[in-house]
């Protein structure tokens, strides 16, 4: 693997060192104390890393050493709604309101999740080949099924996930994330590809939610950044070369893609409606982490799955736990 550049390896420093700054600096700007949100409640898919989860005005309790998960069983149902459909910064919707149901089941630590992908009007991008070309389509079924642990403040959550898409070869990953019970509730996954697109992807993920009591009981502003580092390992992720170079063939032979990969900000405030139901307007931000991320040889993406650009995502969800 090509080593990074001090040059490329400074932006990307740039960029998470500014965008935490960002982060931290609104949440203090907004509160002053830290407040803890709840895990994964009502949050959005853009797989485990787009917008931040509501959160409780009181702060979660810590776990007691080894707990699994409460033994009581819970459903969480969300229906989201976006104007467009982005994962791991890969545009894979535009001009185009796209709708996103899941449901939940949980117990003892064990969690089930099947999500979807209704895109209202498909139109083609440069990572995403319509399967309906200007027509809707129920596009994507995924279903993740994880354990999680935790030991006070720490936890472990492992899993695996089927990616059923029409658009692209279905797949499959395997995860496992550590999470932190703190201010920030930083969380570090991992997510290997062992069928389709074999490689890894890190996330390293942040969340802060801020309460408004003042404004409603139960509301709170919710704050979020994840980055991504992409290491490609198969034939698949060879890197575009062009003709012009030393041994370039104008075709995808050239070293395989590993590079910092995307970044996301996100804004979102949780208001309760009735009991277990709350509605969350949320809005993102999402950006290349590196030059190779954006890069173009010759009007051809570097990155075989296509060139990152920035996006800005808007939408809501609204979410019913039982």
């Amino acid at each position: 693997m090509e080593r990074l550049t001090r040059a490329k390896l400074t932006r990307a420093l740039n960029t998470f060192l500014l965008s935490m700054a960002l982060l931290i600096a609104m949440a203090i700007i907004a509160s002053g104390v830290p407040a803890y949100a709840e895990e994964e409640k009502g949050a959005h898919h853009a797989k485990e890393e787009a917008a931040p989860a509501p959160a409780n005005e009181e702060a979660a309790s810590i776990p007691p050493e080894g707990t699994a998960g409460p033994d009581n069983a819970s459903v969480s149902v969300v229906f989201s709604a976006f104007n467009r459909y982005i994962f791991r910064g890969y545009e894979v919707s535009t001009h185009s309101m796209v709708f996103q149901p899941s449901i939940t089941l949980s117990y003892m630590g064990f969690s089930a999740n099947v999500w979807s992908n209704i895109d209202t009007h498909e139109q083609a991008t440069q990572n995403f080949i319509p399967d309906n070309p200007g027509g809707a389509s129920y596009n994507e079924v995924d279903i993740k099924l994880s354990y999680t642990r935790s030991w006070g403040l720490f936890s472990l959550t492992g899993g695996y996930v089927y990616y059923g898409v029409k658009y692209a070869n279905k797949t499959q990953e395997v995860f496992m994330a550590a999470a932190l019970d703190m201010i920030t509730k930083p969380v570090l996954t991992v997510y290997r590809d062992f069928d389709s697109f074999p490689g890894t992807y890190f996330n390293l993920a942040f969340s802060h939610s801020v309460p408004l009591p003042m404004i409603m009981k139960d509301m709170t502003l919710d704050l979020g950044a994840c980055f991504g580092y992409m290491d490609g390992s198969s034939g698949y992720w060879h890197t575009y070369e062009a003709a012009s170079t030393a041994g370039g063939t104008d075709a995808y032979t050239g070293k395989k893609y590993s590079a910092f990969h995307d970044g996301m900000l996100s804004l979102g405030v949780t208001i309760p409606i009735v009991n277990n139901l709350t509605v969350q307007p949320v809005a993102m931000y999402t950006f290349p982490l590196s030059h190779d991320a954006s890069r173009m040889v010759n009007g051809v993406s570097y990155n075989p799955n296509g060139a990152l650009d920035q996006n800005f995502i808007y939408g809501l969800n609204l979410t019913y736990n039982f």
